[in-house]
């Protein structure tokens, strides 16, 4: 029976499923996002959420638990070149945030095989969430009334404008009847 084993085991057996999991946590932390099933992110999720506290809690430790911390998470990678990242990069970015540091998109269904595929990115390095949004000053027809006379100048200029459009459509009316006559007379 299975009581109380509540994680994914993706249909792959201990080893490979941790070896994937640590590839993917690289790929996640070197490039800040990456695409991917949706079963495989959010196990990816549990996987890679404890390591990016630990290298948060980094700062605020004595050297020997600093060391004892990239040590734990080296275990988990495998790789320096993810853990200068994550210890440099990533940790003092999250500094602030008690937790949450990635987010899941989905994106639909894969073509080949329908599966649900997602995003799955950290928070804090989303350029795209991170810039302000521009508020324009919004028009409505109660702020045009309210300003009044100040809008009549240009209502006027714009019934001028309307007032000489049909003058000018007017000439190549007569040009194109002045031809036909003349054509006749031929």
């Amino acid at each position: 029976m299975r009581h109380g084993k509540k994680f994914n085991h993706l249909s792959r057996t201990a080893d490979h499923r941790k070896a994937m999991l640590a590839n993917m946590a690289i790929s996640l932390i070197m490039h800040k996002r990456i695409t991917t099933t949706l079963a495989k992110a959010k196990a990816l999720k549990k996987y890679v959420e404890p390591l990016v506290t630990r290298a948060k809690e980094e700062n605020n430790q004595t050297k020997e638990q600093s060391t004892t911390q990239h040590r734990v998470v080296f275990s988990y990678l495998q790789n320096k070149e993810a853990l200068k990242e994550l210890f440099g990069v990533v940790g003092p970015k999250v500094g602030d945030r008690p937790g949450g540091y990635t987010r899941i998109i989905k994106l639909g269904h894969r073509y080949g095989d329908g599966a649900d595929m997602a995003f799955i990115e950290l928070v804090d390095f989303d350029e795209n969430m991170l810039k302000e949004p521009k508020t324009a000053a919004k028009k409505t027809r109660r702020s045009r009334r309210a300003s009044g006379k100040a809008e009549a100048a240009p209502a006027a200029e714009e019934t001028k404008k309307v007032e000489e459009a049909p003058v000018a459509e007017e000439a190549p009316a007569v040009e194109a009847e002045t031809a036909a006559e003349e054509a006749k007379a031929e």
